[in-house]
């Protein structure tokens, strides 16, 4: 419709306007135009009555009335729709088509809602007014529906911008926490790298001070093993000059023996020797007194050595001095004492013969007058100046063996009990308890303390305390041949090692030991005591080594036994050395001992079951070592007892006493005939020394 068009435009273009942006009363323009409409054309009605009356007329709450119309005047031309009556009725339009501002802004509107058409263009723009609303509310409605679309597409996008941004503030915290724990985990690794270089450093410094403490530690040490091996080597040097001044004391002994021997020429020379003997006992005192000395305060020095060898020299210038005066006495009376020589010489061949047995019978009934009872002179020597030597001990600590002090006797006790007891317990156990029990011996001699038992004893208590432990120590080991070693055979070899090795450390002991062995068992020299007119057969049985108590002389059986042990005990002795000894110095009392025993023995006559038994027992325990020590000249020796001494032996023994000789006769025998002499049951091996 061209007009409808043209409306749509004039409002478009009119809404477009600076105007359309004000606000009109819509009742005063549309009567105005209705008045000048109806000035100036007929009325009729707009083409949107009917769609006002279809649309608009049901809807609203007041129905139109129209009771003025009449029949006739109500009939309208459907096809004008123009009304006959020029006069304009009231039309009324619900309220549904009434905008809401204009119904907010019109509160008593409630009571008139419908308006009066006054004509059809005022119908025809109150419809297009309507439509016009209609339409834009629809359009404002679309409007809104899509400007909340888009609001909520624009949520949609500001939320997912959000979110975005939220990401993105997360990943800028991690970011941030992540650089904060890179930061911190520098800083940590840092430290620790700091840490650690101050561990190294540390850990330097520290192996620097453990070098500089390891260095003093070795500083100390090579001085501590100096001040041991000077303290050693001092001790070897006290040792070498303890024993040198042993020799001289021993020296010195002998020369006073011989000065005391010239005491006889005193009386046939009629000369004046007592300035001589006095001056010699000074000597010795002189000695002793340095000897004693020194067990006091441990090793003699050099000075003490050196006043003891001006000792030996002028010892030995007073015994020249001595000879020279002899001499020029004997010279005066040279011709007398031939005289009195040779009367003296026809006086003791004179003795022999009394003193000699019927002499034995060979075999064949022949005499052998070959062999002799007595000792050589050089050993009867020997064998006087270690009984001498023993007596002189004695005198040394006899003030100390009487005292009548209580105290003293405690400390004579402490220190018998601590010479003795070690020496009782020797025994096959154990090389290890052999050497504790050869160190508590040494370190008592040696002048140290020892505990005994459960007390400490030390000879330096006593002047005579060295004295008197050295006498008892050998008497009890003489005393172990004696008892234990009779009693067991096997018992002779870790008793006489230990003795070897005191010997060689204190040869003052040996001495000792061997004038104890000699005193009780005569044999071991050898020596046959004689029988002396006006001596009592009791004094004489104790001469031979028996024992006697109450005028009974003991059971021949038992006093085989001791002899045996004892001589079981010196031949163990004399092959044996202690092994944790210098092993280059010379064995104090070796094989040579041995083989001098044997060869003195068998030059002299036998005796009835007594040389059988003390031959079988010595080559039972030294003639293994006898045989590698000298081999040919040894089985030589054999086959000279075999031939020549067994038939002497036999001779002078009873059918009674037969088992002796036969035993020995045996043994040579199978020794003879397998060429090797047995290596003696008991005998301490190299294990021994390691258990």
């Amino acid at each position: 419709m061209p007009s409808g068009g043209r409306c749509w435009e004039t409002l478009q273009a009119l809404r477009s306007s600076d105007k359309g942006r004000l606000s009109y009363h819509r009742d005063w323009l549309l009567q105005g135009e209705d008045i000048l409409e109806e000035c100036m054309s007929l009325p009729k009605l707009s083409v949107y009555s009917g769609w006002v009356v279809d649309h608009v007329l049901p809807h609203s709450q007041d129905s139109l009335s129209i009771s003025e119309t009449s029949g006739p005047t109500s009939t309208v031309d459907k096809s004008s729709f123009v009304p006959r009556s020029p006069i304009r009725k009231p039309v009324f339009l619900p309220a549904c088509l009434t905008t809401p501002d204009e119904t907010k802004g019109k509160p008593e509107s409630q009571h008139s809602e419908s308006i009066l058409l006054q004509s059809p263009r005022g119908m025809e723009v109150e419809g297009c007014i309507r439509m016009y609303e209609l339409v834009h509310r629809m359009k404002g409605t679309e409007g809104l529906r899509q400007w909340q679309e888009e609001q909520e597409r624009k949520v949609r996008v500001l939320s997912e911008m959000a979110s975005e941004q939220l990401k993105r503030f997360d990943e800028r915290k991690e970011l941030e926490q992540h650089k904060e724990f890179q930061d911190l985990r520098e800083v940590m690794e840092k430290s620790t790298r700091e840490a650690l270089g101050h561990q190294e450093r540390l850990k330097a410094e520290h192996q620097h001070r453990a070098k500089i403490l390891n260095l003093k530690l070795r500083e100390a040490e090579q001085q501590r093993l100096k001040q041991v091996e000077q303290e050693r080597l001092r001790k070897e040097e006290g040792q070498v000059r303890l024993r040198s001044l042993y020799a001289l004391q021993e020296e010195v002994l002998h020369l006073n023996q011989q000065l005391d021997s010239s005491h006889q020429h005193k009386d046939l020379l009629k000369i004046d020797l007592s300035a001589f003997q006095t001056r010699g006992n000074q000597l010795c005192s002189l000695i002793s007194g340095i000897i004693r000395s020194t067990s006091e305060n441990g090793f003699p020095t050099a000075e003490d050595q050196a006043v003891a060898e001006a000792a030996l020299q002028e010892m030995r210038d007073l015994l020249t001095n001595l000879q020279r005066e002899i001499t020029r006495a004997c010279e005066d009376k040279q011709k007398q004492e031939q005289k009195e020589t040779l009367v003296k010489q026809q006086e003791s061949k004179v003795q022999q013969k009394q003193e000699l047995p019927a002499p034995s019978q060979g075999p064949r009934g022949k005499q052998k007058e070959d062999l002799q009872l007595k000792v050589q002179d050089s050993t009867m020597q020997w064998y006087r100046k270690l009984q001498e030597a023993s007596h002189q001990c004695v005198l040394a600590f006899e003030e100390l063996a009487n005292s009548k002090d209580s105290q003293t006797k405690k400390i004579k006790m402490d220190l018998q009990k601590a010479a003795t007891i070690p020496v009782s317990q020797i025994s096959t156990i154990a090389g290890l308890k052999l050497k504790e029990i050869f160190d508590k011996i040494h370190t008592l001699l040696s002048g140290k303390p020892v505990l005994s038992p459960g007390r400490s004893v030390s000879v330096t208590l006593n002047p005579q305390a060295l004295d008197f432990v050295q006498y008892k120590l050998a008497e009890k080991f003489v005393k172990q041949g004696e008892e234990e070693v009779a009693s067991h055979h096997e018992a002779a070899f870790p008793i006489a090692v230990v003795a070897s090795g005191i010997w060689e450390l204190h040869p003052r002991v040996g001495d000792l030991i061997l004038a104890h062995l000699h005193k009780k068992c005569p044999y071991s020299v050898p020596f046959y005591p004689p029988f002396k007119e006006g001596m009592a057969l009791e004094d004489y049985q104790r001469m031979l080594g028996y024992q006697v108590q109450d005028s009974k002389v003991e059971r021949q059986d038992n006093f085989l036994n001791r002899m045996s042990g004892m001589i079981r005990l010196y031949a163990a002795i004399i092959q044996l050395r202690w092994p944790y000894g210098n092993q280059q110095d010379i064995h104090p009392h070796g094989l040579n001992h041995g083989w001098r025993w044997l060869a003195q023995i068998l030059n002299m006559e036998p005796l009835s079951d007594v040389t059988a038994t003390l031959l079988y027992d010595f080559l039972e325990v030294c003639g293994n070592a006898l045989m590698k020590q000298y081999q040919v000249q040894f089985w030589k020796m054999i086959i000279l007892i075999k031939e020549d001494y067994f038939p002497r032996i036999e001779a002078i023994t009873s059918s009674g006493q037969m088992g002796s000789f036969i035993r020995l006769k045996q043994f040579l025998e199978k020794c003879l005939q397998q060429k090797e002499i047995p290596v003696p049951r008991g005998f301490l091996t190299s294990s021994f020394w390691r258990s």
